[in-house]
């Protein structure tokens, strides 16, 4: 997915959001569903592009299911662990949607292929360009669609 995470993350907190025992929903969804790509940082000022983002950590499922591991029992009894569930749950949905066209590495530590559901063909001349113009673009439209009608419901 190249846009679809943010909006899916404001879903996510709407949704949220309407269980009131969440505090920050809202903030935590929307952080949540775009730090892992935070390691786009990385990727184009020290790396210079010569390793696909999806093979740093910040991507990496077994990375994030170690911290939630650590971190939600030590937060179970406390009014933020509906916030911490939240907060993995988005960041397991970025995953998810990475996985739609771009490859996430779920088999790590046992394999270092990236799994994908489709491959976008490089048929045009840019990157950006095949994925904006593959059927699967659809797929994010309806995300920014749903996250835009659920913004204008208020």
């Amino acid at each position: 997915m190249l846009t679809a995470h943010l909006p899916s993350g404001f879903i996510a907190g709407r949704q949220a959001q309407r269980h009131r025992t969440i505090p920050a929903a809202m903030p935590v969804a929307l952080v949540a569903s775009v730090l892992p790509d935070a390691d786009m940082i990385w990727f184009h000022l020290v790396d210079h592009g010569s390793l696909h983002h999806h093979r740093y950590w910040v991507h990496i499922p077994a990375f994030w299911a170690v911290i939630a591991a650590i971190t939600l029992p030590l937060l179970w009894r406390s009014r933020w662990r509906m916030t911490a569930i939240l907060f993995f749950a988005v960041i397991f949905l970025h995953l998810i949607l990475d996985t739609v066209g771009g490859g996430i590495l779920w088999g790590v530590p046992f394999s270092d292929r990236l799994f994908s559901l489709i491959t976008v063909p490089p048929d045009h001349g840019h990157w950006v360009a095949s994925f904006l113009l593959h059927w699967s673009f659809g797929l994010e439209l309806a995300i920014w669609v749903w996250a835009i009608w659920l913004w204008r419901r208020g």
